[in-house]
């Protein structure tokens, strides 16, 4: 620190005069716990105060700026500096406190001189015309208005005073008159009343009257205020994308020359200050090592790239930060067995083609009072929920879309290593989340025994089946089976809680995968589902919580940690982390990415116990991260299509030969999807009335059954609700009782045999 601090008050000696134009300096900033102070190159110039890693950054990156016109400056110590604008705080730190006071007469008389320019501005008007034809258009129109409120007043005021003046005459009649004393008294402070209010009336006029005046005064400076505003945004604008093109080419430069990132450990260094320039250069508050929950003991764990362990450590909080910017698809992996590789993406095009877009959706407003008079003296159950909260998709529907992404197990069917297999396995695992991150409509409820089939067998070589098996609580079955080599099948019961200002809405149920070569049979659950802005604001999605995969025939896992979005975390929004271990615990893969974007894969060269006492921390020495699985852009004009994926656009698709109670025969879910929104409200209520006279019938049946066994020993036995293709049977591994797909509806379908299933619509 003592050569810093040299270093810091020989540069800032030669800078120019504190009352000088610009005044350049190093100064110690505060960046976190981890880093304390650092050092850093500022530059005061314009009423801006901005700084730089280092000097070169000047020509091309700057870290941060603050406006000293309304920034506020404050001295903690005799070394401290701390400077606040809005919602930004430097704390910075000089090597003396002679340094200090340089610093802080420059930036007092840099305030004054930027507020003096400002307010220059702002009253120097005369020569300088609106900044456009629409402003001062709108201006003139205020100000007309204005100017016609006031004439209104001036006519109030005048009848205020005619009527006032009569009813003084009136009075003073009244006075003259022989009263009694008491009476002649009232009069009297009725008059006086009558006198005040009139007073107040001119004094009212005549304020309004002032401002207007003051009004067409300051007109010009509110224009100008406006115009700053305006200028200030235009540039922040260009910062951005001006940082943006320079992030672009350090990474196309990086993916060029990756060589070129740092020097090697035997490069001869000139003196002590290149040594701590080179330091500083690979160690920022704004891209540094960052620490997170691991997944065992709750300790962190780091990652370093074995070409850079030496040099650089960074954390999965940058998803290519263990590459330095550079990710490569497994199908170039110097790391993985060739048989994963040997077919990548989606392998096959579709024979059929499909449709690419739906209508939009219409501008409805929604009539929250319409709402709340179809709640009046109705029990809860009963009220209709309009479909203006929905997208039109069933639920069975949405359970399908987990298979966007099919092709992720298509390709771990291939691969000979396990470990590798789960990598894939949660690669998929997080894809299913990729379409939530817009949709914060709800789909529509399923009626029971609905169903909803998917037959991508000539296209993707899997069949796809969902069936409601139970209303209370809502349930789903669900079985794929693929030509690929593997089997997916799961039940999903949604349990939700409101919470004032967001719904948890927790998925219950576990979802199996097999794979037929190995046998290898995985299982996991989903996390939770957070919908916030509930009451106000704009509604947005978040996934938080952890997922463990298990291969139950090698006992091999992967913990999963969801990480939930946090106003003051610095770590990338919606993060995903994970640690594939084998069966004696010990960790051969670390995964990282987010949920709606990509999941990358590193593979562990090296691991050892690091950190101060008490905080020890697993370093991971790992190869340079592959790419796992990307999302897939949305369709051109999504926005307006409800934020629908490709997938997810052909699922109501209408199709030949499906069953007479698949979702894509809803009458109100089409009428929906095709804008006609007031139709589909009135089909969806009767379509509700319909299930619950349904569901009285089979308890009316149930009672009457009932009955008939206590009056007769020999009675018959009621039998409930039995889903068509679905039975519940006891899982080995789990020891849950779930519903398990027990065959039938594709040997139906074939035959067009549809006798079985009911009339639900």
């Amino acid at each position: 620190m003592s050569d810093q601090g040299k270093g810091s008050a020989s540069a800032s000696a030669a800078a120019p005069a504190p009352g000088s134009d610009t005044y350049k300096g190093w100064l110690f900033k505060w960046t976190n716990y981890l880093k304390g102070y650092q050092r850093r190159w500022f530059v005061l110039s314009n009423g801006l105060l901005s700084y730089y890693r280092t000097q070169a950054e000047m020509a091309h990156t700057c870290r941060g700026t603050i406006n000293l016109a309304t920034a506020h400056i404050d001295t903690e110590d005799a070394c401290n500096i701390v400077l606040s604008s809005g919602g930004r705080t430097y704390h910075l730190k000089a090597s003396t406190e002679v340094e200090r006071q340089r610093w802080v007469t420059a930036l007092e008389l840099a305030k004054a001189k930027a507020i003096r320019m400002m307010n220059d501005q702002s009253d120097d008007s005369g020569d300088e015309e609106p900044a456009s034809q629409s402003d001062r258009s709108e201006i003139q129109g205020t100000l007309k208005i204005l100017v016609s409120k006031l004439d209104d007043l001036s006519t109030c005021n005048d009848l205020i005073a005619k009527h006032g003046a009569a009813l003084q005459r009136s009075l003073s009649e009244l006075e003259g008159l022989k009263v009694p004393v008491e009476g002649g008294e009232k009069i009297k402070a009725v008059n006086e009343r009558a006198t005040l209010f009139r007073i107040t009336s001119n004094a009212m006029i005549n304020a309004c009257r002032d401002f207007l005046d003051l009004a067409e005064t300051h007109s010009r400076r509110w224009q100008r205020a406006l115009q700053y505003e305006r200028e200030q945004r235009t540039h922040l604008e260009e910062t951005i994308e001006q940082l943006a093109k320079q992030h672009n080419s350090l990474e196309r430069a990086w993916r060029e020359a990756p060589t070129l990132v740092s020097s090697p450990p035997s490069a001869p260094t000139t003196n002590k200050g290149s040594q701590r320039l080179n330091k500083e250069e690979a160690s920022d508050e704004d891209e540094d090592t960052e620490y997170f929950d691991a997944m065992e003991d709750s300790p962190a764990f780091i990652t370093v790239t074995a070409s850079e362990s030496t040099q650089h450590r960074r954390s999965h909080s940058n998803l290519s930060g263990a590459s330095g910017g550079q990710s490569s698809d497994w199908n170039q992996d110097d790391h993985m067995s060739p048989s994963c590789n040997d077919v990548s993406g989606r392998e096959l095009q579709p024979r059929r083609q499909r449709r690419t877009h739906i209508p939009d959706k219409p501008n409805y407003s929604l009539n929250l009072w319409s709402i709340m008079k179809n709640c009046i003296g109705k029990e809860l159950s009963k009220i209709p929920m309009p479909v203006n909260f929905n997208e039109p998709l069933s639920m069975l529907q949405r359970l399908t879309e987990d298979l966007e992404y099919h092709e992720l197990l298509d390709k771990a069917a291939r691969c000979e290593s396990s470990l590798e297999q789960m990598c894939l396995v949660a690669a998929f695992s997080v894809s299913s989340y990729s379409t939530t991150v817009h949709r914060t409509a709800k789909p529509f409820n399923p009626l029971l025994g609905e169903t909803y089939e998917l037959d991508r067998l000539e296209e993707f070589g899997y069949r796809s089946l969902c069936e409601q098996v139970s209303h209370h609580p809502p349930a789903a079955s669900h079985h794929v089976i693929s030509q690929r080599g593997w089997t997916l099948w799961q039940e999903i019961t949604i349990a939700s809680k409101f919470r004032g200002k967001y719904l948890s809405i927790m998925p219950l149920g576990a979802i199996h995968l097999q794979f037929h070569s190995s046998g290898n049979h995985y299982v996991w659950r989903k996390v939770t589902s957070t919908v916030h802005n509930i009451i106000v604001g704009k509604l947005w999605i978040d996934q938080s919580g952890d997922i463990e995969i298990v291969n139950h025939r090698t006992k091999e896992t992967c913990q999963l940690k969801f990480s939930p979005y946090s106003y003051f975390s610095r770590d990338v929004p919606r993060k995903v982390t994970g640690v594939v271990a084998d069966s004696g615990g010990q960790a051969h893969y670390i995964l990282s990415g987010t949920w709606d974007d990509k999941m990358e894969s590193a593979k562990i060269i090296q691991s050892s116990r690091g950190g101060s006492e008490g905080k020890q921390k697993t370093v991971y020495q790992t190869l340079s991260p592959k790419l796992l699985w990307k999302k897939y852009p949305l369709p051109e004009n999504a926005e307006n299509m409800y934020y629908f994926s490709a997938l997810a656009l052909t699922l109501n698709e209408s199709e030949e030969g499906v069953g007479p109670t698949d979702s894509r025969l809803r009458p109100d879910q089409r009428l929906m999807e095709e804008g006609r929104w007031d139709e589909a409200n009135s089909e969806k209520q009767r379509l509700e009335e319909k299930q619950r006279a349904v569901r009285r019938r089979r308890e009316a049946e149930a009672s009457e059954a009932l009955d008939d066994e206590c009056d007769n020993d020999s009675g018959r036995e009621f039998e409930g609700y039995q889903p068509l293709w679905f039975h519940q049977r006891r899982d080995s591994i789990t020891g849950e009782t779930n519903f398990v797909y027990k065959g039938g509806y594709w040997e139906s379908k074939e035959r067009q045999d549809w006798s079985v299933c009911p009339d639900i619509f």
